[in-house]
């Protein structure tokens, strides 16, 4: 895989940090356990994708090849992530006990590092539109963003 297709994961992935950082910090949006659970997808993708293009530039095809599909499996888990806070938990209630909650508060991110993983509203509560589209969308299209990039570039490298 060309590095310079991990060199659009890396900048989008920082792009989509950035972002839900500037949202909570700056423009007090509190994140649910989904949102935050994305975060953790995002850096993910952005560490496949550092350690792809490392793989890329020392010319180890394969092993560039394995964290390309890792930084695409991972976007596309983001995808699923988006579209159920879309479709279901942003009308509920509250997102306890739910597999990102769960997964949050169980492996130790929440705590840890609250700056970035900690959660701070319900999915209901972190319903909010950007420009006039929801939140979860916008996270959507990013990751379908990196997954269409990853397989475009897996694909072209395969031929």
């Amino acid at each position: 895989m060309q590095s310079r297709f991990f060199s659009y994961g890396i900048f989008l992935s920082l792009a989509g940090l950035s972002i839900a950082l500037i949202s909570q910090h700056v423009f007090d949006m509190r994140p649910c356990a989904w949102c935050v659970f994305q975060r953790v997808l995002l850096l993910g993708i952005l560490g496949f994708c550092i350690f792809g293009q490392l793989l890329a530039t020392l010319k180890l095809r394969l092993l560039s090849q394995l964290f390309g599909a890792l930084s695409l499996l991972t976007a596309l888990g983001g995808i699923a992530a988006a579209w159920y806070q879309y479709t279901v938990a942003s009308k509920l209630f509250s997102c306890d006990l739910s597999f990102a909650d769960r997964f949050m508060t169980q492996s130790g991110l929440e705590s840890s590092l609250p700056w970035l993983f900690g959660i701070y509203g319900s999915c209901m509560d972190a319903t909010v539109h950007v420009l006039g589209i929801e939140y979860a969308i916008w996270a959507l299209m990013l990751f379908a963003i990196i997954s269409a990039l990853m397989l475009y570039g897996l694909v072209r490298q395969s031929r």
